[in-house]
């Protein structure tokens, strides 16, 4: 093939399917992926039915699919993602600032765009009655505590007992299997309030999951683009369990209960709930002076402050901030989350993070302190499938570490 490129004049130099999977050590399939999501591009065989590709874009793939092992303290494990870039404090979906997805599509159209590189306006999805019945029964079972992460959790397991087809992972099965997961883990949980009349927008009935309040449009808007922009971001905790599941080629199903464990914790998915107490306490005292300088004093950090990945704002707050402008009932929340960010700025340089911005929507909605945490895992799961599709076309069992033993050399005697 490089041979035939150069006789014609060519410097490209041009591989075979076969050739560049070799390079990038996946099958075949794999190669055709990378091409549906945009990753590599292929050009048809002059008078054949083969495709051809650049040798050196496979070869720009192959470097950032690659991974770098640990080396001392501070050492990284990477792999290679084509979902989410992080750069230049901004975020981007395949290549597309988040912020502006979020201002112009919907939740499950940007789903559907993640999972396929279709961007169809007005996609809509519905959960299989078979499959909410188990769900709603496995989650009112529960005590009557628990909260909804709980019935999230137990939600998407029996929504799995209900799939006989679960195991197929072909990319069409688990598309279907995505599409209708997340109205069902949505609509298992139970309504605080009524549905608005033809909801149509998962934000629109996931609404009336978290909060009494009616929910004016603006309001409902500023949830469906909490939605977009909590969808993926890199390599975090829960998304690396996920595709440590989806690396033993377990089922979606499984691949999502592994994201809903890891998240599980206030330095994660719980997050917000800690910024949204702490707004309730600027507003019933008056002074996020004096909330933040308890925290400093206790040797707590401050909520909804600061993020690894942002020398600056995080841009997802910086959104969120804009559109809850518009909401008239937002502002005194939005003030006191100013003022913390304010305060907090004459000690350290932090700057507010998603989790802030989204604990104004939740304390200005009337919402408990856990509806943030419902509302990220339930945009994560979208990114969790994303990250399933691409380690389902990977070498199975490729996250497989070792580990390095420092326990007592053997042998040990018998205790």
């Amino acid at each position: 093939m490089a041979d035939h490129d150069r006789a014609h004049g060519t410097s490209e130099q041009r591989l075979s399917t076969r050739e560049a999977a070799d390079r990038l050590g996946v099958k075949p399939e794999t190669v055709y992926a990378y091409v549906s999501r945009g990753q590599l591009a292929s050009r048809r065989t002059p008078g054949g039915r083969g495709s051809t590709f650049d040798a050196k874009e496979v070869d720009a793939l192959a470097r950032r699919s690659g991974r770098r092992e640990p080396s001392g303290a501070g050492g990284e494990w990477a792999m290679g993602t084509g979902i989410t870039l992080i750069e230049g404090d901004r975020c981007y979906f395949r290549g597309v600032e988040a912020t502006e997805l979020a201002a112009a599509y919907r939740y499950e159209e940007v789903a559907e765009w993640l999972w396929t590189g279709d961007l169809r306006r007005g996609t809509h999805f519905t959960a299989p009655q078979d499959a909410l019945s188990a769900a709603r029964r496995a989650a009112a079972s529960l005590p009557e505590h628990s909260g909804p992460m709980d019935r999230l959790r137990v939600a998407v397991i029996a929504a799995a007992a209900a799939d006989p087809l679960r195991f197929d992972l072909s990319e069409d099965a688990v598309l279907d299997t995505a599409r209708s997961l997340i109205p069902t883990l949505v609509e298992a949980l139970p309504p605080h309030g009524p549905e608005p009349s033809g909801a149509q927008t998962l934000a629109e009935r996931l609404w009336s999951r978290l909060t009494a309040a009616p929910g004016d449009a603006a309001s409902r808007r500023v949830l469906d683009a909490a939605l977009v922009l909590l969808i993926d971001h890199d390599l975090a905790a829960s998304t690396l369990a996920v595709r440590t599941a989806a690396s033993a080629h377990a089922h979606p199903y499984a691949v999502v209960s592994a994201g809903f464990g890891a998240m599980d914790g206030p330095l994660h998915g719980a997050a917000s709930g800690l910024a949204h107490r702490m707004l309730l306490e600027v507003l019933e005292r008056g002074s996020a002076a004096a909330v933040v300088a308890d925290h400093l004093r206790a040797g707590r950090r401050i909520p909804g402050l600061g993020h690894p990945l942002y020398s600056g704002e995080d841009p997802r707050a910086r959104a969120l901030f804009a559109l809850l402008e518009d909401v008239p009932q937002a502002r005194s929340a939005l003030q006191a989350a100013r003022g913390v960010v304010g305060t907090a700025a004459r000690h350290t340089a932090l700057h507010a993070n998603v989790d802030l911005a989204l604990a104004v929507l939740t304390v200005s909605a009337g919402m408990p302190a856990e509806a943030g945490e419902t509302v990220f895992a339930v945009a994560r799961t979208a990114g969790w499938i994303a990250h399933a599709l691409e380690e389902y076309a990977e070498r199975p069992l490729r996250m497989r570490l070792r580990g390095q033993y420092n326990g007592p050399r053997p042998p040990q005697p018998l205790p």
